[in-house]
């Protein structure tokens, strides 16, 4: 089982990352939070990871951290829910955020994420509450958080959240989307305004 690789960081994009380890190039399935976290090409580079291993393809999935993988390995775990729809929480929800979401029961919150519907949003919730509840932190819990559980996962994704997502579904690297949004914390800043100076700074219309 491999379950990480280092080495230099050949190739990134939002949803791919090819790793060269002693000559051999390595590529992994990554979220958008995990591209959001990468160094610059060429720079050396750590991912946790998990090999997949289906009946007509092995492939890896990488992650910046081992609560992340931790997350993905319990979203996979779920009947109907593969590796790309586990990827497509991990871009959406952060692992304190994915937490936060299904300890509140937000079925609307949940269905937010592309490919997820209400059905598969309460089978998620249904089957992971109990698993968060015994691990708590282990899980991507905010130890303040913990016990917690009327805080509404909202309140947990600032504007610049939002903004990096947005930037990195446009198809900008994550060192574009760093560098656009530098300098910004959100604060007295919506969405779309951070959006504007974000793609000021790239060179493109707002």
């Amino acid at each position: 089982m491999i379950s990480q690789l280092r080495g230099t960081l050949v190739e990134a994009t939002p949803s791919v990352a090819v790793l060269d380890v002693a000559g051999i190039g390595f590529e992994l399935g990554i979220s958008a939070s995990t591209a959001a976290q990468l160094p610059a090409v060429e720079a050396d580079c750590r991912l946790f990871c998990r090999l997949v291993v289906r009946e007509d393809a092995l492939t890896l999935y990488g992650f910046a951290t081992k609560e992340e993988r931790a997350m993905f390995d319990r979203l996979v775990a779920v009947s109907g829910v593969g590796p790309r729809l586990a990827l497509a929480v991990l871009s959406k929800f952060s692992s304190s955020q994915l937490y936060s979401t299904i300890m509140a029961e937000d079925v609307k919150g949940m269905s937010t994420v592309p490919g997820v519907g209400k059905k598969t949003a309460q089978r998620l919730i249904l089957e992971l509450k109990s698993v968060f509840a015994k691990g708590g932190v282990a899980f991507g819990a905010p130890e303040v958080l913990a016990g917690q559980q009327g805080l509404k996962p909202a309140e947990m994704i600032t504007p610049v959240d939002e903004a990096r997502t947005a930037l990195l579904s446009m198809g900008f690297t994550p060192q574009e989307v760093e560098l656009a949004l530098n300098g910004y914390d959100g604060r007295d800043m919506r969405v779309e305004d951070l959006l504007a100076a974000a793609l000021k700074r790239l060179g493109m219309d707002a």
